[in-house]
């Protein structure tokens, strides 16, 4: 097979205009926290989440998450290719609700926590982090 000229540039023109289509990433974040919600509303208030605003290295970013009561917390980094980042579970016999873990980002992003609380409602809270070099090979 061989291209001419034009059906090169018709290929690559088709290929600048595949870039600048929007990224599927958001909505799968959206997806991630509709499947812990079972789609249910969240609301806000009872959720505190402590996240850089800028890091240096997204390889290694400190995130806290502390929301008294809850039953389970979830974390999401909406412009991750897997924007699920961690799930934690509290039982009866937890002492607080409070996690602490590093997260690996791969862009300037918000990163998400949803808390399912006791009666079944759900609150989210979210930080945008700056980041300066990206942790998912960027």
């Amino acid at each position: 097979m061989r291209l001419s000229r034009r059906d090169t540039l018709v290929l690559g023109m088709g290929g600048l205009a595949a870039l600048t289509l929007p990224m599927p990433a958001l909505a799968a974040a959206d997806e991630a926290i509709a499947a812990f919600t079972g789609g249910a509303a969240t609301g806000s208030g009872g959720i505190t989440l402590t996240a850089p605003e800028i890091a240096e290295n997204g390889n290694t970013v400190p995130v806290t998450v502390d929301a008294p009561g809850a039953a389970a917390i979830m974390l999401v980094a909406t412009g991750n290719p897997e924007p699920a980042v961690a799930t934690f579970t509290f039982g009866p016999a937890a002492g607080s609700q409070m996690a602490a873990t590093r997260i690996r980002l791969a862009k300037t992003q918000d990163v998400v926590a949803v808390a399912r609380m006791p009666d079944g409602s759900f609150v989210q809270t979210s930080a945008t982090v700056k980041v300066t070099i990206g942790g998912c090979g960027g």
